[in-house]
């Protein structure tokens, strides 16, 4: 009789080391999981909008901005040559890119006009009609 008590303990204390293994495999890959999400989300650098002579900047951290006359749009502007959806600023690739909707007046950047979507920069000057506003860009790392 003490022989099956043996083996039952015998085989208790093996399943219980394995459910423990499965346990502590489980926790480590859920974490090395979390961690990897937090590691590969996307970082987006804060895009500053600002209209020459105003006080301050109005700042983005999503990855696309609308710009227009629109109260709905995420940056509306009050002048009666920008259209209701003027153009969008948009991050992909790393990147901060501007893009023309077919506007009536056109978008223009430092100047030349955007036919396509075109990368910008910190300091460019982007003109949706008649109204200009500097762009800057928050290039601090995350």
């Amino acid at each position: 009789m003490s022989g099956i008590v043996v083996l039952i303990l015998r085989i208790l204390l093996a399943a219980s080391l394995y459910a423990f293994l499965g346990w502590a495999v489980w926790t480590i890959w859920r974490d090395l999981r979390a961690q990897g999400q937090i590691i590969s989300a996307p970082y987006i650098p804060a895009l500053s909008l600002q209209i020459p002579g105003s006080d301050s900047p109005v700042s983005f951290s999503t990855q696309e901005v609308i710009l227009g006359r629109s109260p709905s749009n995420d940056f509306p502007i009050t002048d009666e040559t920008v259209s209701a959806r003027h153009a969008r600023l948009s991050f992909h690739q790393n990147q901060w890119w501007v893009e023309d909707l077919g506007s009536t007046n056109g978008t223009y950047l430092n100047d030349e006009r955007v036919g396509v979507p075109t990368v910008i920069i910190s300091g460019d000057e982007l003109r949706c009609g008649q109204m200009s506003l500097l762009i800057s860009i928050d290039e601090k790392a995350h």
